[in-house]
């Protein structure tokens, strides 16, 4: 997998994962708190995909 496929697949896998944190303490799925997780989440993807990534 090249490094730009890496990132994209850990950006949307973030993304994801970071919506549901609100639900681990009984929030919403839809909720303010959910779209902040969520973009935390996608960051962290990306920044772990271009670190995995480096050759």
């Amino acid at each position: 997998m090249n490094s730009k496929s890496l990132i994209w697949f850990l950006a949307i896998v973030g993304t994801y994962a970071g919506a549901y944190v609100p639900l681990f303490w009984g929030g919403d799925s839809f909720s303010m708190s959910s779209v902040f997780f969520s973009g935390v989440g996608g960051i962290g993807g990306i920044w772990l995909g271009y670190w995995l990534g480096r050759e």
